[in-house]
């Protein structure tokens, strides 16, 4: 343990830190061990010391009285700049800041003079958030002396290796280590330091992360020692801390999470779909966890050309076989579609030779199909609204979107059929069959489709409408299935509202007892989607109380993820692949190898290179981690308690295929979590690897036998494919360096990704990483295809950095042998109807439903500050995509420009709302313009240039 980078022994982690977490448990310290050679039990005297403090800390937030409890809030600001205070994902932070300091005056602690408004709050933070007055600087609450500073931070010298001697230049004024934020009585909000190095390409680099530096150590001894916290509340999705170098799991006290959280008790605010990295923070900042919900989802509805598209779609269904009117709405129809650059994701006939007039209907109808299916694509697509304020829980209006998608599922393991099939099945139709004839374009099919879809949503309206009171809030939710009105009612032949409103959209037949199950279950989740414990969970544990545990995830699969306000968990890592999971992976694996060998002459591809994450597996149950086992072709094989520990090679007779070579990356957090499934897909891409088969049929055995060759090394050796970052440090950097600006070109960037992501998980060597860079350099060579997975429609590819960061299709382009990029493919399961994209295509569809639409831009400027920071970051992380995969098509700058710059209103909007994140727009688009991105005219980029020295001026006060 002492010596190992990665702490407990998988095994131990399943037993004593994943399972008792599902109970509740919190900080799983190791406080003694056993001597290999006697078996003694050894008590660790600092463990034993740290675990008693923090015991007594936790216990005396009970007993204390409240007026005297101090309690420091800690905000995030990243990337470090002050455009972006305050940052958290899908939280309106100061919002909730006033929300919680509301909650803690009513409640008797001391807040002294705190403000009431949002505005105010955040203006004694950030001394002026528009910065009319020229402070670079936020509001500095202490300045500690280097003396200070080193006689209470014992391990202040340990940082001098990577930072030199304190102050140094980050978090202070020359001479002391600054502290910034503003106290209220006995409530302190804090800015947390960043991680330092996010601006240095040199350590950006580095293939192990730096210590955190002075400033940073010297904010969490200012909280423990100077203003003498009682409880630290992490504020929001996320900060650094958890994120320091040290062990994954059972903390030393020399790793840098456990020396700078010490001795405070921490409650942390955390996203309730981000399970993952909330485990993270339990397990390596010793923090509580409080979920909050994400902003209530919409659809993202048509605008400009895409409404007059459905317009015309909707006339030429009317009139397709008037020979003289439906040609000529056709002929319209391609028009517009180029004009809103669809041409890009149909196959469009070429506009100066075509006339619809000489065509047949058939193919007139094609046209129209394919048009539909991408527009209702990007009409139904969930996107959240606005930020969410900690205690508001949703409206009933605002409930009905992640409802109907709640009721699109197949739930077999509680014997619910989803909505869509019940409906489908009522005109004699399979709904699989309706989603393949939709996704081909076939006219009928997508219109039967999107009847479907309004006959759902009517459905679901009407059973929310009913549980609405007058103030649009959800009141006591009705329950129709025992009430006597309702049993008198079906007596007498009425029907259910949620039935009458399904037979008003033109399904007559449906059967309303096949609806049971599925509204039953239905009135259940909009139950938990209001209810509403955020601010009650954290003064529970604010007061030292017990927090009651509950699953993280995506709301939509696993509703039992609702009421937010609880300590949120993962979920058994032995317990995945489940069997549901392995099964859907197959339809996926299906889908895009044969979307492959159509686009490569009927060749499958021989290695595809898959990056997994850590909270995309706790949501789907091991969906991703499913899908590289069946590429390979191997099986999971749980045992008698449905833990799954062992794998069996699939016969290639029953596969039917060759078995596809894989290099699969995992993150910092998926190692974290499930250092068991990297030892399944190693043992089982070994077993595929030593089968005596022919190299025609057997891909990973093909390049295997070639890389033990080239490398001098057994062919056991060359076939190791699962990799990740070395243990305790967390992604490849790219991510930081584009959101900085701080890189030099794409060469950089891919030699972070290499050096950093070359880490070699070796079931046969288990307990270490080992870097291998030579080894992933030689398999990621023979990759033909990149690939990933969107399995939420909350957090999509451009809405964070993390996908981009470790998207390595260029990086395979430089190493192989013919300089040819790989195709790149991401499978999108966030609906029932599953979809595999190539990435050009999902980037178009998230521009189109995000950062291009009204809806979005407009639902995100109406929370002022932050929402102008929002959507600078999906144009940032939109140019990483250019960066890392070349795969974003002009027209979303030049769109962008044309909505966020040409319009001299919205300029104006923005740069009053946020000035330091509208120059980092600005900067986004010049830079995206000068690395070769983005093609535009002269005036353009002047206008750009004039606007750059205007907001400098602005934001200098001058």
């Amino acid at each position: 343990w002492q010596s190992s980078e990665l702490g407990l022994h998988p095994i131990q982690v399943a037993l004593q830190v994943s399972l008792p977490e599902i109970d509740g448990a919190i900080e799983p310290i190791i406080y003694a061990g056993r001597e290999g050679a006697t078996g003694r039990t050894v008590p660790l005297a600092d463990r034993v010391n740290l675990l008693a403090d923090r015991s007594l800390k936790w216990a005396s937030l009970r007993t204390k009285p409240k007026s005297e409890k101090k309690i420091a809030i800690t905000i995030f600001s990243f990337p470090p700049d002050k455009g972006n205070v305050g940052t958290a994902a899908y939280l309106d932070v100061f919002n909730s800041i006033k929300a919680v300091l509301g909650q803690l005056r009513s409640e008797g602690y001391d807040v002294g003079n705190a403000p009431d408004d949002k505005e105010a709050i955040m203006k004694s933070i950030m001394d002026d958030p528009e910065a009319k007055i020229a402070s670079p600087d936020l509001n500095i609450a202490y300045r500690m002396s280097t003396e200070e500073y080193y006689e209470l931070t014992p391990y202040a010298t340990d940082l001098e290796e990577n930072w030199g001697p304190a102050p140094g230049n980050l978090n202070s004024d020359g001479q002391n280590l600054v502290v910034y934020g503003k106290q209220f009585g006995n409530v302190f909000i804090g800015v947390q330091p960043s991680f330092g190095y996010e601006g240095d390409p040199m350590r950006l680099l580095f293939a192990k992360s730096a210590s955190p530096h002075h400033g940073f150590a010297a904010y969490y001894t200012f909280l423990e020692k100077v203003f003498k916290a009682d409880a630290v509340l992490h504020f929001g999705t996320h900060g650094s801390l958890e994120f320091m170098p040290g062990k994954q799991v059972g903390m030393s006290g020399t790793c840098y999470p456990d020396r700078l959280i010490n001795t405070l008790p921490s409650a942390y605010l955390y996203a309730a779909n981000n399970p993952s990295e909330a485990t993270i923070a339990k397990r390596r900042s010793y923090s509580a966890t409080v979920s909050y919900l994400t902003p209530p989802a919409e659809n993202a509805g048509l605008y400009k050309g895409l409404k007059e598209l459905k317009e015309l779609i909707s006339s030429y269904q009317g009139l397709r076989e008037n020979e003289s009117r439906g040609p000529a709405i056709i002929n319209s129809i391609i028009g517009v579609a180029y004009t809103v650059n669809l041409d890009k994701d149909v196959d469009l006939p070429n506009m100066e030779s075509y006339s619809a007039k000489d065509d047949t209907l058939e193919n007139r109808d094609t046209i129209a199909g394919q048009i539909y299916s991408q527009i209702m694509q990007i009409e139904s697509r969930l996107l959240p609204c606005g930020l969410h304020t900690v205690g508001v829980p949703p409206t009933a209006e605002e409930a009905i979107a992640t409802l109907v998608n709640i009721a699109q599922l197949d739930r077999p393991e509680e014997s619910i059929e989803g909505l869509p099939r019940v409906i489908a099945s009522s005109i004699g139709r399979e709904i699989n069959e309706i989603y393949r004839g939709n996704n081909k374009g076939v006219l009928a099919d997508v219109e039967l489709n999107e009847k479907i879809v309004q006959a759902s949503r009517a459905a679901v309206r009407a059973l929310v409408e009913q549980s609405t009171g007058s103030d649009g809030r959800v009141k006591e939710v009705t329950t129709f299935f025992d009430d006597l009105g309702g049993m008198f009612g079906k007596m007498m032949g009425q029907k259910r509202p949620w039935t009458k409103a399904i037979i008003d959209a033109g399904f007559p037949d449906v059967n309303e007892d096949r609806l049971g199950p599925v509204f039953t279950y239905i009135e259940f989740c909009l139950k938990q989607v209001v209810a509403d414990n955020e601010l009650g969970g954290i003064m529970e544990l604010l007061n030292g109380e017990f927090l009651m545990p509950a699953p993280g995830g995506d709301p939509i699969r696993n509703p039992d993820v609702l009421p937010t306000g609880r300590n949120m968990h993962a979920l058994d890592p032995s317990s995945i692949p489940t069997a549901a999971a392995v099964e859907v992976s197959e339809q996926v694996v299906r889908k895009l190898l044969e979307k492959l060998k159509d686009e490569n002459d009927g060749l499958y591809p021989e290695s595809i290179a898959f990056t997994l994450w850590g909270t995309d597996n706790i949501k789907t149950y091991g969906e991703s981690l499913a899908q590289v086992l069946a590429l390979v072709g191997v099986r999971p094989v749980s045992d008698s308690l449905g833990r799954v520990n062992k794998v069996e090679l699939i016969p290639l007779e029953t596969l039917g295929r060759p078995r596809i070579d894989v290099v699969v990356s995992c993150s910092g957090v998926f190692r974290d979590l499930f250092i068991n499934q990297m030892n399944l897909m190693d043992r089982g891409i070994k077993l595929a690897a030593e089968a005596d088969e022919p190299d025609s049929m057997n891909f990973i055995r093909k390049h295997a036998k070639e890389q033990a060759k080239e490398l001098n090394v057994s062919l056991r050796e060359a076939a190791c494919r699962v990799f990740s970052n070395s243990a305790g440090s967390y992604s490849a950097n790219v991510g930081l360096a584009i959101e900085n600006g701080g890189w030099e070109d794409e060469g950089q960037l891919q030699e972070q990704f290499l050096t950093r992501k070359g880490f070699a998980f070796n079931a046969d060597k288990p307990g270490m990483m080992e870097q291998q860079a030579e080894l992933f350099k030689s398999a990621l060579k023979n990759v033909d295809v990149t690939f990933q997975n969107l399995d939420s429609s909350e957090i999509s590819i451009t809405d964070v950095s993390h996908y981009y960061d470790s998207d390595p299709t260029k990086v395979v382009q430089s190493l192989r042998t013919d300089g040819k990029k790989p195709l790149s493919m991401m499978a999108d399961t966030t609906t029932a109807n599953a979809q595999v994209r190539s990435l050009s295509e999902t980037v178009r569809l998230d521009a189109r439903t995000k950062l291009l639409n009204p809806k979005f831009y407009e639902g995100m400027l109406s929370t002022g500050y932050e929402g102008v920071r929002e959507i600078t970051k999906r144009l940032r992380n939109t140019m990483g995509w250019s960066a890392t995969a070349g795969e974003v098509d002009n027209f979303v700058f030049e769109d962008a420009n044309s909505v966020f710059i040409e319009d001299e209103a919205m300029q104006k909007r923005l740069l009053d709302t946020n000035p330091n994140a509208f120059r980092d727009m600005v900067t986004t688009f010049l830079e995206a313009n000068g690395r070769g991105y983005w093609d535009t005219s002269d005036d353009n980029i002047e206008r750009l240039q004039e606007l750059y020295a205007e907001v400098e001026d602005r934001i200098e006060g001058i």
